[in-house]
Protein backbone atom coordinates (compact mmCIF):
# COMPACT_ATOMS: atom_id res chain seq x y z
CA UNK A 1 0.00 0.00 0.00
CA UNK A 2 1.38 3.42 -0.77
CA UNK A 3 0.88 5.85 1.86
CA UNK A 4 1.04 9.44 0.72
CA UNK A 5 2.15 11.92 3.44
CA UNK A 6 3.05 14.89 0.68
CA UNK A 7 0.58 18.14 -0.09
CA UNK A 8 0.02 19.72 -3.49
CA UNK A 9 0.15 22.52 -1.72
CA UNK A 10 3.44 24.74 -1.68
CA UNK A 11 2.96 27.40 1.57
CA UNK A 12 5.01 27.03 4.36
CA UNK A 13 1.75 25.77 6.36
CA UNK A 14 1.60 22.95 4.15
CA UNK A 15 5.13 22.04 3.49
CA UNK A 16 5.16 22.00 7.46
CA UNK A 17 2.24 19.65 7.43
CA UNK A 18 3.78 17.22 5.10
CA UNK A 19 7.21 17.10 7.38
CA UNK A 20 5.12 15.97 9.97
CA UNK A 21 3.32 13.64 8.67
CA UNK A 22 6.07 11.55 7.58
CA UNK A 23 7.95 11.58 10.69
CA UNK A 24 4.46 10.46 12.20
CA UNK A 25 4.70 7.39 9.17
CA UNK A 26 8.24 6.58 10.37
CA UNK A 27 7.03 6.60 14.14
CA UNK A 28 4.48 4.44 13.67
CA UNK A 29 5.19 1.41 11.70
CA UNK A 30 3.21 -1.00 13.86
CA UNK A 31 0.02 0.92 13.33
CA UNK A 32 0.78 1.27 9.58
CA UNK A 33 1.14 -2.63 9.19
CA UNK A 34 -1.97 -3.20 11.73
CA UNK A 35 -4.07 0.15 9.41
CA UNK A 36 -3.10 -2.15 5.93
CA UNK A 37 -4.50 -5.22 7.16
CA UNK A 38 -7.57 -3.85 8.70
CA UNK A 39 -8.03 -2.48 5.10
CA UNK A 40 -8.38 -5.66 3.57
CA UNK A 41 -11.85 -5.91 5.49
CA UNK A 42 -13.21 -2.41 6.49
CA UNK A 43 -13.38 0.31 4.12
CA UNK A 44 -10.27 3.18 5.13
CA UNK A 45 -9.08 0.57 7.56
CA UNK A 46 -11.73 1.60 10.09
CA UNK A 47 -15.40 2.08 11.36
CA UNK A 48 -15.28 5.27 12.70
CA UNK A 49 -14.84 8.63 10.40
CA UNK A 50 -14.25 10.70 13.06
CA UNK A 51 -11.43 8.78 13.98
CA UNK A 52 -9.54 8.17 10.49
CA UNK A 53 -5.86 10.19 10.93
CA UNK A 54 -4.26 10.91 7.43
CA UNK A 55 -2.06 9.29 6.16
CA UNK A 56 -2.91 6.71 8.77
CA UNK A 57 -4.90 6.18 11.98
CA UNK A 58 -2.85 4.69 15.06
CA UNK A 59 -4.08 1.34 16.38
CA UNK A 60 -4.14 1.30 20.71
CA UNK A 61 -3.27 -1.30 22.35
CA UNK A 62 -4.74 -0.73 25.68
CA UNK A 63 -5.27 1.91 28.17
CA UNK A 64 -5.19 2.81 32.44
CA UNK A 65 -6.28 6.02 33.88
CA UNK A 66 -5.86 8.67 31.29
CA UNK A 67 -3.59 7.18 29.43
CA UNK A 68 -3.67 5.28 26.10
CA UNK A 69 -0.46 3.06 24.60
CA UNK A 70 -0.39 2.46 21.04
CA UNK A 71 1.12 -0.76 18.92
CA UNK A 72 4.26 1.17 19.01
CA UNK A 73 4.70 1.44 22.67
CA UNK A 74 3.64 5.40 22.37
CA UNK A 75 2.28 6.95 25.37
CA UNK A 76 0.07 9.34 25.45
CA UNK A 77 -2.32 11.40 27.84
CA UNK A 78 -5.83 11.20 26.46
CA UNK A 79 -7.37 14.51 26.29
CA UNK A 80 -10.27 13.27 24.20
CA UNK A 81 -12.18 10.71 25.99
CA UNK A 82 -13.37 9.07 22.99
CA UNK A 83 -15.28 12.59 22.19
CA UNK A 84 -17.06 13.09 25.36
CA UNK A 85 -18.06 9.55 26.44
CA UNK A 86 -14.93 8.47 28.22
CA UNK A 87 -15.71 10.55 31.02
CA UNK A 88 -14.66 8.29 33.72
CA UNK A 89 -11.08 7.53 32.27
CA UNK A 90 -9.88 4.24 30.92
CA UNK A 91 -9.82 1.82 33.86
CA UNK A 92 -12.09 3.29 37.04
CA UNK A 93 -12.46 0.52 39.93
CA UNK A 94 -15.85 1.59 40.65
CA UNK A 95 -16.77 0.67 37.33
CA UNK A 96 -15.03 -2.67 36.80
CA UNK A 97 -16.28 -3.42 40.17
CA UNK A 98 -19.85 -3.48 39.31
CA UNK A 99 -19.59 -4.95 35.61
CA UNK A 100 -17.46 -7.66 37.25
CA UNK A 101 -20.39 -8.44 39.71
CA UNK A 102 -23.27 -7.99 36.82
CA UNK A 103 -21.19 -10.17 34.87
CA UNK A 104 -22.02 -13.49 37.50
CA UNK A 105 -25.55 -12.80 37.31
CA UNK A 106 -25.59 -13.66 33.13
CA UNK A 107 -24.47 -11.79 29.59
CA UNK A 108 -28.45 -11.24 27.87
CA UNK A 109 -31.47 -11.57 30.14
CA UNK A 110 -33.86 -10.55 27.81
CA UNK A 111 -36.30 -9.72 29.87
CA UNK A 112 -37.16 -7.06 32.55
CA UNK A 113 -34.57 -6.37 35.17
CA UNK A 114 -35.01 -4.08 38.44
CA UNK A 115 -31.98 -2.42 37.43
CA UNK A 116 -33.32 -1.09 34.15
CA UNK A 117 -36.12 0.61 36.32
CA UNK A 118 -33.53 2.46 38.79
CA UNK A 119 -31.20 3.75 36.12
CA UNK A 120 -34.68 5.37 34.06
CA UNK A 121 -35.81 6.83 37.57
CA UNK A 122 -32.35 8.17 38.48
CA UNK A 123 -32.16 9.38 35.34
CA UNK A 124 -35.53 11.15 35.13
CA UNK A 125 -35.27 12.83 38.51
CA UNK A 126 -32.12 14.94 36.96
CA UNK A 127 -33.53 15.94 34.08
CA UNK A 128 -36.88 18.41 34.12
CA UNK A 129 -38.19 17.89 31.09
CA UNK A 130 -37.97 13.58 31.63
CA UNK A 131 -41.34 12.41 33.24
CA UNK A 132 -40.65 8.86 31.29
CA UNK A 133 -37.78 8.05 28.86
CA UNK A 134 -37.04 4.47 26.53
CA UNK A 135 -33.32 3.29 25.98
CA UNK A 136 -31.77 3.09 22.92
CA UNK A 137 -28.16 1.83 22.20
CA UNK A 138 -26.97 5.34 21.20
CA UNK A 139 -27.53 8.78 21.05
CA UNK A 140 -28.21 8.83 17.02
CA UNK A 141 -30.86 5.97 17.47
CA UNK A 142 -32.18 8.20 20.86
CA UNK A 143 -32.55 11.16 18.06
CA UNK A 144 -33.75 9.57 15.51
CA UNK A 145 -36.74 8.04 17.96
CA UNK A 146 -37.36 11.67 19.47
CA UNK A 147 -37.55 13.41 16.19
CA UNK A 148 -39.89 10.70 14.65
CA UNK A 149 -42.05 10.96 18.17
CA UNK A 150 -42.67 14.33 18.00
CA UNK A 151 -43.60 13.85 14.32
CA UNK A 152 -46.14 11.24 15.20
CA UNK A 153 -47.49 13.43 18.00
CA UNK A 154 -47.81 16.42 15.46
CA UNK A 155 -48.89 14.90 12.65
CA UNK A 156 -46.82 17.23 10.45
CA UNK A 157 -43.61 16.62 8.58
CA UNK A 158 -40.96 19.44 8.78
CA UNK A 159 -37.90 19.38 11.45
CA UNK A 160 -36.29 22.27 12.14
CA UNK A 161 -32.18 22.34 13.10
CA UNK A 162 -29.31 24.28 12.87
CA UNK A 163 -26.12 24.92 10.85
CA UNK A 164 -23.53 23.20 12.71
CA UNK A 165 -25.60 20.83 14.53
CA UNK A 166 -24.38 16.71 14.72
CA UNK A 167 -27.14 14.48 16.10
CA UNK A 168 -25.93 11.50 15.14
CA UNK A 169 -23.67 10.08 11.74
CA UNK A 170 -27.31 10.55 9.56
CA UNK A 171 -28.65 13.62 11.24
CA UNK A 172 -25.75 16.35 10.74
CA UNK A 173 -25.54 19.07 9.34
CA UNK A 174 -22.00 20.81 8.81
CA UNK A 175 -22.41 22.59 5.51
CA UNK A 176 -19.53 23.20 3.65
CA UNK A 177 -16.96 22.08 6.37
CA UNK A 178 -19.15 18.66 6.15
CA UNK A 179 -17.69 17.84 2.32
CA UNK A 180 -21.05 17.18 1.62
CA UNK A 181 -20.87 13.26 1.50
CA UNK A 182 -22.46 12.90 5.17
CA UNK A 183 -25.10 10.69 4.84
CA UNK A 184 -28.71 11.82 5.88
CA UNK A 185 -32.40 10.52 7.51
CA UNK A 186 -35.02 11.23 4.67
CA UNK A 187 -36.70 13.72 6.98
CA UNK A 188 -37.78 16.95 5.58
CA UNK A 189 -35.33 19.11 6.95
CA UNK A 190 -35.26 23.21 7.56
CA UNK A 191 -31.62 24.41 8.49
CA UNK A 192 -31.44 27.38 10.74
CA UNK A 193 -28.79 29.81 11.70
CA UNK A 194 -27.46 28.80 15.31
CA UNK A 195 -27.86 31.56 17.89
CA UNK A 196 -29.40 33.70 15.01
CA UNK A 197 -33.13 34.23 16.55
CA UNK A 198 -34.45 37.03 13.51
CA UNK A 199 -32.73 34.62 10.77
CA UNK A 200 -34.42 31.49 12.52
CA UNK A 201 -37.86 33.72 13.13
CA UNK A 202 -37.80 34.29 9.69
CA UNK A 203 -37.56 31.38 8.52
CA UNK A 204 -39.60 29.03 10.81
CA UNK A 205 -42.86 31.52 9.94
CA UNK A 206 -42.89 30.61 6.36
CA UNK A 207 -43.76 27.21 8.04
CA UNK A 208 -45.47 27.50 11.18
CA UNK A 209 -48.23 24.89 10.72
CA UNK A 210 -46.37 22.68 8.94
CA UNK A 211 -43.12 22.05 11.93
CA UNK A 212 -43.36 19.26 14.16
CA UNK A 213 -40.05 19.22 15.49
CA UNK A 214 -37.24 21.66 16.49
CA UNK A 215 -34.33 19.71 17.64
CA UNK A 216 -31.20 21.57 18.74
CA UNK A 217 -27.67 21.14 21.11
CA UNK A 218 -28.09 23.31 23.90
CA UNK A 219 -24.30 23.70 22.29
CA UNK A 220 -23.19 22.85 18.77
CA UNK A 221 -20.68 20.27 19.81
CA UNK A 222 -19.06 18.36 17.03
CA UNK A 223 -19.56 21.71 14.90
CA UNK A 224 -16.80 23.29 17.10
CA UNK A 225 -17.80 23.61 20.65
CA UNK A 226 -20.59 26.72 20.43
CA UNK A 227 -22.20 27.49 23.13
CA UNK A 228 -26.04 28.13 22.82
CA UNK A 229 -26.97 32.15 24.02
CA UNK A 230 -29.63 31.51 26.30
CA UNK A 231 -32.08 34.28 25.17
CA UNK A 232 -31.66 31.83 21.93
CA UNK A 233 -32.58 28.63 23.77
CA UNK A 234 -35.54 30.64 25.78
CA UNK A 235 -36.54 31.73 22.31
CA UNK A 236 -36.68 28.44 20.71
CA UNK A 237 -38.98 27.53 23.76
CA UNK A 238 -41.14 30.08 23.28
CA UNK A 239 -41.35 29.56 19.31
CA UNK A 240 -42.21 25.72 20.31
CA UNK A 241 -45.09 26.56 22.45
CA UNK A 242 -46.87 29.54 19.96
CA UNK A 243 -46.50 27.40 16.84
CA UNK A 244 -47.15 24.17 18.49
CA UNK A 245 -43.89 22.30 17.97
CA UNK A 246 -41.88 19.63 20.51
CA UNK A 247 -38.57 20.81 21.14
CA UNK A 248 -36.10 18.65 21.46
CA UNK A 249 -32.78 19.31 23.40
CA UNK A 250 -30.13 16.96 22.45
CA UNK A 251 -27.78 16.81 25.73
CA UNK A 252 -25.81 13.84 24.23
CA UNK A 253 -22.56 15.80 25.04
CA UNK A 254 -24.38 18.51 27.22
CA UNK A 255 -25.55 16.49 29.91
CA UNK A 256 -22.05 16.46 31.22
CA UNK A 257 -22.43 19.92 32.71
CA UNK A 258 -24.32 19.65 35.67
CA UNK A 259 -26.81 16.51 36.91
CA UNK A 260 -29.58 18.10 35.11
CA UNK A 261 -28.02 19.34 31.73
CA UNK A 262 -27.67 22.51 30.37
CA UNK A 263 -31.64 22.57 30.62
CA UNK A 264 -31.46 22.60 34.67
CA UNK A 265 -28.83 25.46 34.41
CA UNK A 266 -30.70 27.51 32.59
CA UNK A 267 -33.98 26.85 33.47
CA UNK A 268 -35.14 26.31 30.24
CA UNK A 269 -37.27 22.86 30.13
CA UNK A 270 -38.11 21.26 26.61
CA UNK A 271 -40.36 18.84 25.41
CA UNK A 272 -38.25 16.05 24.84
CA UNK A 273 -34.64 15.16 25.72
CA UNK A 274 -32.36 12.55 24.37
CA UNK A 275 -28.69 11.24 25.91
CA UNK A 276 -25.64 8.95 25.17
CA UNK A 277 -22.36 8.38 25.20
CA UNK A 278 -21.31 8.12 29.12
CA UNK A 279 -24.62 7.24 30.75
CA UNK A 280 -24.38 3.60 29.88
CA UNK A 281 -21.06 3.65 32.51
CA UNK A 282 -18.47 2.97 29.11
CA UNK A 283 -21.00 0.83 27.44
CA UNK A 284 -22.73 1.56 24.46
CA UNK A 285 -26.10 4.03 25.24
CA UNK A 286 -28.93 6.02 24.38
CA UNK A 287 -32.08 7.37 25.51
CA UNK A 288 -35.11 9.80 24.77
CA UNK A 289 -37.67 11.08 26.79
CA UNK A 290 -40.16 13.73 27.64
CA UNK A 291 -43.53 14.85 28.69
CA UNK A 292 -45.89 12.21 30.35
CA UNK A 293 -48.18 12.90 27.23
CA UNK A 294 -45.78 12.25 24.79
CA UNK A 295 -43.96 9.56 26.51
CA UNK A 296 -46.94 7.52 27.22
CA UNK A 297 -47.45 6.91 23.41
CA UNK A 298 -45.11 3.86 24.24
CA UNK A 299 -47.24 2.35 27.07
CA UNK A 300 -47.96 -0.93 26.14
CA UNK A 301 -51.16 -1.20 27.99
CA UNK A 302 -52.25 1.19 25.83
CA UNK A 303 -54.68 0.71 22.84
CA UNK A 304 -52.65 1.75 19.40
CA UNK A 305 -49.10 1.88 21.65
CA UNK A 306 -46.17 2.72 19.57
CA UNK A 307 -43.91 -0.49 18.89
CA UNK A 308 -40.17 0.39 20.10
CA UNK A 309 -37.66 -2.71 19.70
CA UNK A 310 -33.58 -3.23 20.57
CA UNK A 311 -32.50 -6.45 21.43
CA UNK A 312 -29.80 -4.27 23.31
CA UNK A 313 -31.81 -1.58 24.81
CA UNK A 314 -31.76 -2.87 28.47
CA UNK A 315 -28.44 -4.96 28.21
CA UNK A 316 -27.75 -6.02 32.09
CA UNK A 317 -24.09 -5.22 31.88
CA UNK A 318 -25.20 -1.22 30.61
CA UNK A 319 -28.14 -0.95 33.43
CA UNK A 320 -25.75 -2.13 35.80
CA UNK A 321 -22.41 0.13 34.59
CA UNK A 322 -24.93 3.21 33.93
CA UNK A 323 -26.65 3.02 37.12
CA UNK A 324 -23.79 2.69 39.44
CA UNK A 325 -22.22 5.66 37.50
CA UNK A 326 -24.98 7.71 38.40
CA UNK A 327 -25.23 7.07 42.07
CA UNK A 328 -21.80 7.25 42.86
CA UNK A 329 -19.52 8.80 40.28
CA UNK A 330 -21.63 11.91 37.86
CA UNK A 331 -22.45 13.62 41.18
CA UNK A 332 -22.72 17.05 41.31
CA UNK A 333 -19.45 17.39 43.21
CA UNK A 334 -17.64 15.17 40.54
CA UNK A 335 -19.06 17.23 38.02
CA UNK A 336 -18.62 20.29 39.12
CA UNK A 337 -14.84 19.87 39.69
CA UNK A 338 -14.08 18.49 36.41
CA UNK A 339 -16.06 21.31 34.53
CA UNK A 340 -14.32 23.92 36.62
CA UNK A 341 -11.26 22.47 35.59
CA UNK A 342 -11.88 22.73 31.97
CA UNK A 343 -13.27 26.85 32.68
CA UNK A 344 -9.95 27.26 33.68
CA UNK A 345 -8.34 25.46 30.50
CA UNK A 346 -10.24 27.08 28.37
CA UNK A 347 -9.59 30.91 29.83
CA UNK A 348 -5.91 30.49 30.26
CA UNK A 349 -5.14 29.00 26.40
CA UNK A 350 -7.36 32.17 25.54
CA UNK A 351 -5.29 34.68 27.44
CA UNK A 352 -2.09 33.42 26.33
CA UNK A 353 -3.18 32.99 22.47
CA UNK A 354 -4.61 36.42 22.65
CA UNK A 355 -1.06 37.83 24.49
CA UNK A 356 1.47 36.17 22.23
CA UNK A 357 -0.98 36.49 18.85
CA UNK A 358 -0.82 32.94 18.31
CA UNK A 359 -3.11 31.82 15.74
CA UNK A 360 -5.59 29.84 17.55
CA UNK A 361 -8.66 30.27 19.87
CA UNK A 362 -10.53 27.69 21.86
CA UNK A 363 -14.42 27.67 22.66
CA UNK A 364 -16.89 25.58 24.92
CA UNK A 365 -18.47 24.96 28.08
CA UNK A 366 -16.72 23.40 31.57
CA UNK A 367 -15.25 20.37 30.08
CA UNK A 368 -15.87 20.07 26.53
CA UNK A 369 -13.96 22.54 24.27
CA UNK A 370 -12.76 23.15 21.15
CA UNK A 371 -9.45 25.02 19.37
CA UNK A 372 -10.10 26.91 16.36
CA UNK A 373 -7.55 27.51 13.94
CA UNK A 374 -8.16 31.87 13.10
CA UNK A 375 -6.78 32.43 9.88
CA UNK A 376 -9.45 31.90 7.52
CA UNK A 377 -7.24 30.03 5.24
CA UNK A 378 -6.03 26.57 5.69
CA UNK A 379 -7.49 25.78 8.46
CA UNK A 380 -8.16 22.38 8.48
CA UNK A 381 -4.28 22.37 7.90
CA UNK A 382 -3.68 24.50 11.03
CA UNK A 383 -5.42 22.46 13.30
CA UNK A 384 -3.35 19.04 11.70
CA UNK A 385 -0.49 20.48 12.23
CA UNK A 386 -1.11 21.20 15.88
CA UNK A 387 -2.07 17.82 16.43
CA UNK A 388 0.96 16.23 15.04
CA UNK A 389 2.85 18.60 17.20
CA UNK A 390 0.92 17.55 20.17
CA UNK A 391 1.19 13.73 19.50
CA UNK A 392 5.15 14.50 19.61
CA UNK A 393 4.65 15.69 23.17
CA UNK A 394 2.56 12.91 24.42
CA UNK A 395 -1.00 14.52 24.30
CA UNK A 396 -3.82 12.80 22.13
CA UNK A 397 -6.50 14.96 21.27
CA UNK A 398 -9.48 14.91 18.52
CA UNK A 399 -7.48 16.04 14.95
CA UNK A 400 -10.26 18.52 14.52
CA UNK A 401 -9.35 20.01 17.53
CA UNK A 402 -11.69 19.13 20.05
CA UNK A 403 -11.15 18.52 24.25
CA UNK A 404 -12.41 16.61 26.77
CA UNK A 405 -11.24 16.22 29.95
CA UNK A 406 -12.27 13.11 32.30
CA UNK A 407 -12.55 12.30 36.01
CA UNK A 408 -8.52 10.36 35.93
CA UNK A 409 -7.32 13.45 35.36
CA UNK A 410 -5.63 16.09 37.93
CA UNK A 411 -5.03 19.56 37.51
CA UNK A 412 -1.30 18.52 37.28
CA UNK A 413 -2.03 16.78 34.29
CA UNK A 414 -4.30 20.06 32.95
CA UNK A 415 -1.24 22.35 33.51
CA UNK A 416 1.22 19.83 31.87
CA UNK A 417 -1.40 19.99 28.42
CA UNK A 418 -1.56 23.59 28.52
CA UNK A 419 1.94 24.08 28.10
CA UNK A 420 2.09 21.48 25.72
CA UNK A 421 -0.38 23.30 24.07
CA UNK A 422 0.90 26.71 23.97
CA UNK A 423 4.26 25.03 22.60
CA UNK A 424 2.71 23.50 19.92
CA UNK A 425 0.94 26.61 18.83
CA UNK A 426 3.93 28.81 19.03
CA UNK A 427 5.75 26.38 16.31
CA UNK A 428 2.75 26.23 14.23
CA UNK A 429 2.84 29.93 14.13
CA UNK A 430 6.39 29.79 13.71
CA UNK A 431 5.83 28.17 10.07
CA UNK A 432 3.30 30.39 9.19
Amino acid sequence: MTITTQSTSTSPLSKALSKARQSYAEKNPSSLKAYEQATKSLPGGGTRSSIFIHPFPLFIERGEGTEIVDVDGHVYLDFVSDFTSGIYGKTNPVLKKAIIQGLDNGLQLGAHTPTESSLSSALCDRFPSMDLLRFTNSGTEANILAISTGLHCTRREKVVLFQGGYHGSVLSHFGEEGGGGDLKVPYDFIVCPYNDIPGTRDIVQKWNDEVGVIIVEPMIGAGGCIPGDPQFLQFLRDLSTQIGAVLIFDEVQTARLGTGGRQKILGITPDMTTLGKFFGGGFAFGAFGGKEEIMSLFDARQPNSISHGGTFNNSPLTMIAGLTAVQHILTEDNLNKLNKMGDGLREELNSVFQEEELPFNITGLGSINQIHYTPTTEKRQGLDLLFFYLLDRGYWIAQRGLISLNFAMTQEDVRGFEIAVVEAAREVGSVM
